[in-house]
């Protein structure tokens, strides 16, 4: 006799479409193996699943090939990120005090 099942799912979402598939999987999958049964990578090229970022309920996954997955998992396939967050929040400062010197101009004038 084979090893237990456990249902797990495993999730990608773009903008416009998401997808969930549902998968009966053997006790003892990891979060890698788990993506990559899904067949998800045929709906969206786009996906290398060998390489993507993965999480199990929004918490990323450091070593997604080493971790077990338990009965109702959520899988969720990262997408890269299109800015790094660092400088999106350094270019959001400097706009911040450029507005608030032009304000302390305009209220000095007046």
């Amino acid at each position: 006799m084979g090893k237990p099942m456990i249902t797990v799912e495993v999730a990608y979402a773009l903008a416009h479409k998401q997808k969930i598939v549902q998968l009966q999987v053997p006790e003892g999958t990891t979060v890698r193996e788990a993506a990559l049964r899904s067949g998800l990578d045929a709906e969206f090229p786009e996906l290398d699943l060998s390489e993507s970022p993965l999480g199990i309920f929004g918490k990323g996954i450091a070593r997604p090939q080493e971790h077990v997955l338990q009965d109702n998992d959520r899988v969720e396939i990262y997408r890269p990120l299109l800015a790094d967050p660092k400088e999106v929040r350094k270019q959001r400062a400097a706009r911040a005090a450029e507005a608030k010197a032009e304000a302390e101009k305009t209220a000095a004038a007046d």
